[in-house]
């Protein structure tokens, strides 16, 4: 594949030919993307029972009073135990842990994220908290393409911060001018 058309910063939508109920309508923001592997964060799959508050109760970090409510998402189904910040990117790990795209959006799977996320000066300016993450090996995503149950836009943080997960889906193909009420689940190759 042509490194100029990896995924990173692109917004990978989910058809109803994808098959497989852990992505049902799902939105990943992929993170990383080369021959080897690709990397993203599923955006639109909260986790009903668990908020930040909580999380960082478990991890004793303090959290700010605005925001203990605030949900979870299951990124994906890989290490649903790890988390992930979906971030701007105006913050970066000190161990050089974070992973930029093109499109000012971040992610990073460290406790110092989790940490500044607590804190009120401001960085990073937007956050949001995953458990797990969605991964392909060799091939695997490029396959999955080929098979047409995906749709690729540009991610930018409206659709990340602003839009409300149960929302994403429809406003990521709205983006596209596909009506999902014309999608179905049969699939094919041109």
């Amino acid at each position: 594949m042509d490194p100029a058309s990896y995924l990173s910063g692109q917004l990978l939508i989910a058809l109803p030919a994808i098959g497989d109920t852990r992505f049902e309508r799902a939105v990943a923001l992929i993170f990383a993307h080369d021959a080897e592997h690709a990397m993203g964060l599923i955006l639109n799959h909260p986790l009903r029972r668990l908020t930040l508050g909580e999380v960082f109760e478990q991890l004793s970090i303090p959290c700010p009073e605005a925001r203990r409510t605030e949900g979870v998402l299951l990124g994906g189904p890989v290490q649903t135990e790890r988390g992930f910040v979906l971030h701007s990117d105006d913050f970066q790990a000190a161990d050089g842990a974070t992973l930029c795209t093109p499109a000012g959006l971040a992610c990073t799977p460290t406790r110092e994220a989790l940490e500044a996320m607590s804190r009120d000066d401001g960085t990073p300016r937007r956050s949001r908290l995953a458990l797990g993450y969605a991964g392909w090996g060799p091939g695997q995503l490029e396959q999955e393409l080929r098979r047409n149950v995906w749709l690729t836009c540009p991610a930018d943080e409206a659709i990340v911060f602003e839009t409300p997960p149960e929302e994403i889906w429809t406003a990521s193909l709205g983006r596209l001018g596909v009506d999902p009420s014309f999608l179905t689940a049969d699939a094919g190759e041109a």
